[in-house]
């Protein structure tokens, strides 16, 4: 009686949780697709830039060449990520720039 209770517990926890992770997944997704939206509208109206160069690891806004999406890269500074910042901040920051390199 003890194993069947134990088995159906653990059958239980299992399932809940493969089943968890799918909803903020797709939440994710959502915030993402329109974060980007809104970015590229902000940069094509002159209010925002990406800037280059100037990440802490994990902390880039978009994928890069190495990291497969926002918030992957593996290294601060790395200069093929970027931040979004207001435009005509990325020159004041040390090492920040316009353009990947």
């Amino acid at each position: 009686m003890k194993s069947a209770f134990v088995a159906s517990s653990l059958a239980a926890a299992v399932t809940l949780a493969l089943a968890t992770p799918t909803m903020p997944v797709r939440a994710a997704d959502a915030a993402m697709e329109q974060m980007m939206k809104d970015a590229d509208a902000g940069i094509k109206a002159g209010k925002i830039e990406k800037c280059y160069g100037v990440n802490k690891a994990a902390k880039n806004d978009c994928q890069t060449a190495t990291a497969s999406c926002a918030g992957s890269s593996t290294k601060d500074f790395d200069k093929a990520a970027f931040v979004i910042v207001p435009t005509g901040t990325c020159s004041k920051l040390a090492g920040g720039g316009l353009s990947s390199s």
